[in-house]
């Protein structure tokens, strides 16, 4: 696959608000929750600007209930240009990708309670979307067997276990993989490297990853470390999102380069 690095946009909904979260904290219990970053701005108004900078492949996702109505806005602020995450299940895919996004992202609906994987869930999901519609989220907690696969927002963990095995089991059903390194999530203290380079040495499909980064030089690491095989989204250190670590304006300039 012959890919260049790209700066991939994101707007976190929590409680219907933009946000920027440290996402190991996202559990039942609010008061543990630590939150970097709450906007006073709508989510409709981020769309509207990657939607003007030219940034598609970006990801909408909705942290807990209550963020309908802002994830629709956004979709509609720039349909065809966002993937959308949180709640997606076999029922609901259609309904979004009538709203707007370009991909449906999919995480716990394809595990039972226990964190089992649950292949007629998956086939149940491209069924409704496509394959071609379709991201399998990834998103992961480190642990004995290198980086399991962690769902209901990064609380439980699964079965899964991020290695070659997984993603080639996977890849033909979906047309991306987002993961994000919840461990790092939010911490602005840099990326997992050993799990950028493991993605990059697989890298058959797209594949997005999300967690700690810090810095523009980050851009340039996981197209060093993926051989340009993975894209970066960046969140808490964007100066959009309230960070001193990165300009938006320049990743928009990475991209154009």
């Amino acid at each position: 696959m012959d890919r260049q690095t790209r700066f991939r946009p994101c707007i976190d909904l929590h409680e219907g608000k933009v946000k920027q979260i440290v996402g190991g904290t996202l559990d039942s219990d609010t008061e543990a929750l630590e939150t970097n970053f709450v906007s006073d701005r709508d989510a409709s108004w981020y769309a509207e600007l990657y939607s003007s900078d030219g940034l598609n492949g970006g990801h909408v996702i909705k942290l807990g209930p209550g963020n309908e109505e802002a994830a629709r806005s956004a979709l509609g602020a720039y349909p065809g240009g966002l993937q959308i995450g949180g709640g997606i299940t076999p029922e609901n895919a259609a309904t979004w990708l009538k709203h707007g996004a370009s991909h449906i992202i999919a995480t716990s609906c394809l595990f039972d309670s226990g964190g089992d994987f649950l292949p007629t869930q998956l086939a149940s999901l491209v069924a409704e979307t496509g394959a071609d519609q379709l991201v399998i989220d990834l998103s992961c907690r480190r642990t004995e067997n290198g980086w399991t696969v962690a769902m209901n927002r990064w609380q439980t963990l699964t079965n899964l276990h991020i290695d070659t095995e997984t993603l080639d089991s996977l890849a033909g059903s979906c047309a991306e993989f987002l993961i994000h390194a919840a461990d790092v999530e939010g911490k602005c203290g840099g990326i997992d490297t050993e799990l950028v380079a493991l993605l990059g040495s697989w890298g058959k499909i797209p594949i997005t990853y999300a967690g700690g980064a810090s810095s523009l030089d980050d851009l340039s690491l996981v197209a060093d470390l993926s051989g340009g095989a993975v894209d970066l989204t960046i969140g808490s250190a964007l100066d959009i999102f309230g960070g001193s670590g990165v300009c938006y304006s320049e990743c928009v300039a990475y991209n154009q380069i």
